[in-house]
């Protein structure tokens, strides 16, 4: 008995139009995205309906031949295992895909001639646009994508010359509801873990903490802040433990991130301490299982996802030309109030000398 053939046959866009009884140049224009408007409702209804029948699927390499364009955006991250970014890459990837166009993310790390050198070969493979959730203050990939005419738009982060339009959360607002938050619990005085200052968050976040402990006449002459050299759990830990040496008074840290936070959990812990019962711990962006951490992480929930589809946006618009003019769209964060921050217990900071001088003895 001969075998049946299990080679799946290629459908055309002339059998499409057949089973639509339309034209091939109409199946054309209602399969693509961004000629969809250009064939009536129900016309392009009917032909979706046949090519999903049929099983038809868009040839993209043989598109991108006839027509000189891939349909192809880069997206550089600096920590594709950071879960700031996959909300972002989601709110982005599924706004692009509406439009026709399929994402290629790239985990650059914070290495710049490593992302420039990545930049380089995507532009090579004729990738349309750029979103860049890694960029710094200055940035040479900035500066490459402004020679080459490469459509590029910034998101989470800003340069600080806005030579480009970036999707960014609004980091002043963000810190002084953190700030007004611990405040409003009792404490006094409140430390800052702060981001690179290298990249817009650390920046911003840290100059915002001092504007607002200002507007609470609680800014010390002597900085309370220690900067990370990354967002990262380990460089949360490092930083805080400096923090803890310098001054063992204080009873409350408000971070630059998330995982910042998480590695100051982590410093207390080391050293005896408890949060919120000695020391409230605020974080920054919400990140996805914050709720699930011990004690449940109170923070600033940032859009991540309404960060990814702005940026989207703003990228389609300049691919097309639409919207040549720079712009900066800042998103509203909010405070999220866990079980990490509490009142200051009474002699809380004489408990935290304490649990400091008792380590100081052991060691010795």
């Amino acid at each position: 008995m001969p075998r049946s053939s299990t080679k799946s046959r290629t459908v055309t866009i002339k059998q499409v139009a057949e089973a639509a009884a339309v034209h091939p140049s109409t199946v054309s224009r209602a399969l693509n995205p961004a000629t969809r408007y250009l064939v009536a409702e129900e016309v392009a209804e009917r032909v979706l309906a046949a090519a999903q029948r049929l099983g038809y699927r868009r040839n993209l390499l043989a598109a991108g031949l006839r027509t000189g364009r891939s349909h192809l955006v880069g997206m550089l991250v600096p920590d594709i295992a950071n879960t700031v970014f996959s909300p972002i890459l989601s709110g982005a990837a599924e706004r692009l895909a509406a439009e026709g166009f399929s994402t290629v993310v790239a985990d650059v790390g914070r290495d710049s001639s490593r992302q420039l050198e990545i930049v380089r070969e995507l532009a090579t493979r004729q990738i349309e646009g750029l979103i860049l959730a890694t960029v710094q203050r200055d940035d040479p990939v900035v500066d490459f994508c402004l020679e080459q005419g490469l459509p590029a738009v910034l998101v989470n982060r800003a340069e600080e010359k806005r030579r480009l339009s970036a999707v960014v959360s609004d980091d002043a607002l963000g810190m002084q509801l953190a700030v007004d938050h611990v405040v409003e619990l009792g404490h006094r005085r409140i430390a800052h873990l702060a981001g690179p200052e290298t990249v817009s968050t650390g920046h911003l976040r840290r100059r915002a903490f001092y504007g607002a402990m200002e507007q609470h006449d609680l800014r010390s002459t002597e900085p309370l802040h220690e900067a990370a050299e990354g967002y990262s759990r380990e460089e949360g830990a490092i930083a805080t433990r400096r923090l803890l040496d310098r001054d063992p008074d204080i009873t409350a840290i408000v971070a630059a991130n998330d995982l910042l936070a998480l590695g100051a959990y982590d410093a207390l812990k080391e050293r005896g301490l408890r949060c919120p019962e000695d020391i409230s711990i605020v974080g920054h962006n919400d990140m996805p299982m914050m709720d699930l951490v011990t004690p449940p992480l109170t923070t600033i929930r940032i859009g991540h996802n309404a960060l990814g589809r702005e940026a989207a946006d703003l990228l389609l618009q300049r691919i097309r030309g639409d919207d040549p003019e720079i712009r900066n769209i800042v998103l509203a964060p909010s405070l999220v109030v866990r079980e990490s921050t509490a009142r200051p217990r009474q002699g809380q900071a004489k408990r935290t000398r304490s649990a400091k001088a008792t380590r100081t003895a052991v060691a010795g």
